[in-house]
């Protein structure tokens, strides 16, 4: 049964990528994964693309997207794969792509290379949103702010910080220069690490307009018990 949510509430749920991506992950996870962002009306629901024939079935007739990873979680193989992956993603049902920045080209120097890495997924994925990876951990400030701006040159929709894979996830100084780099039509996701509300809270006061997380429903819960809302 889906939850009575004030408008409010609404409104943090949609910060949502409700999200599993772990190689283990069984199909009975997954339905149960869908099972939550239905009744909790998140944004999305993320998982690796073998799972999104399953996932699209289960939320079918609801306004909660399918999304996919692409490239994950090394974002090292070679374009025209990634390009490939995201398309037969969409054809099966994912209605976002999250593609991981190919991080040993941009600390070799090949801008071009990623810019045109991240061009040829945007171009494959159609109408899809593409959001980039950046997997921050592995990058200093000065390369977050140019894989930022590379992406927005691209097309892409957003930038991320992390798979989630990485030695750390999100962090606000990441945000931050995320969001000081690119125009303000280009969004952010913040994900990796986020299982509290404080944690997404931060994220979000820094310039994210997604998150991605696995503990999206007891931070929905704590959300509402911290502003007394029944759900």
């Amino acid at each position: 049964m889906t939850i009575a949510h004030t408008k409010e509430s609404l409104q943090f749920a949609k910060f949502f990528d409700h999200t599993l991506l772990k190689p283990e992950a069984t199909a009975a996870q997954i339905e149960t994964l869908c099972l939550e962002a239905r009744q909790n009306l998140f944004y999305t629901v993320c998982v690796n693309a073998g799972w999104i024939p399953l996932a699209s079935s289960l939320l079918k007739g609801t306004d909660v997207l399918p999304i996919t990873v692409v490239g994950f979680p090394l974002g090292a193989t070679l374009t025209r794969a990634k390009a490939l992956e995201a398309e037969e993603a969409i054809k099966v049902g994912a209605r976002e792509i999250d593609m991981v920045l190919n991080v040993g080209w941009l600390k070799s120097g090949r801008a071009n290379d990623c810019e045109k890495d991240i061009r040829d997924v945007v171009k494959a994925s159609g109408q899809a949103s593409v959001k980039v990876i950046l997997e921050t951990s592995l990058l200093d400030t000065e390369e977050i702010a140019l894989a930022s701006r590379l992406s927005e040159a691209a097309g892409a929709a957003f930038i991320k910080t992390s798979t989630g894979f990485g030695s750390r996830g999100a962090s606000r100084d990441d945000i931050l220069t995320m969001r000081s780099s690119v125009s303000p039509k280009m969004l952010i996701k913040a994900s990796g690490g986020l299982r509290t509300l404080d944690a997404v809270e931060t994220m979000i006061a820094a310039g994210a307009s997604r998150v991605g997380s696995s503990s999206s429903v007891q931070i929905l819960r704590d959300w509402a018990q911290k502003n007394g809302v029944a759900l």
